[in-house]
């Protein structure tokens, strides 16, 4: 990625975390913006999201997100557009991160629960 693409993907990625955090109904699950890749032309904006909850508010919170994408964009164009003549299209994703990250954990933490009984042996 150039340095201005840089630039805007941190841009949206702050502006959307705001948008995520102000702006949107609060109950159920807890939303973040991971990551935002923009393309070269500036057009389109992947948005990826962790998503803190059970698998039914994850998956209905990306139902919610893809359905308002319109009105997400709307806000964002309100909010920088005096930085862009022409806002990206949104594109959301799920990261599964948090979820990766949880289960390393527990299985580090199993390790070493067995790891002072193997020592004993």
């Amino acid at each position: 990625m150039s340095i201005r693409t840089e630039k805007v993907a941190s841009l949206l990625q702050q502006e959307l975390g705001a948008i995520m955090q102000k702006e949107l109904p609060r109950n159920g699950p807890i939303i973040t913006v991971v990551d935002v890749k923009v393309t070269a032309d500036l057009g389109i904006a992947r948005i990826y999201v962790s998503i803190i909850g059970t698998s039914k508010e994850q998956v209905e919170a990306m139902a919610y997100l893809r359905e308002e994408t319109k009105s997400i964009r709307k806000i964002l164009s309100a909010r920088i557009r005096h930085h862009f003549r022409r806002i990206p299209e949104l594109e959301f994703h799920e990261d599964h991160l948090y979820e990766r990250a949880t289960r390393i954990e527990e299985l580090l933490s199993s390790v070493r629960k067995s790891a002072p009984e193997n020592r004993e042996e």
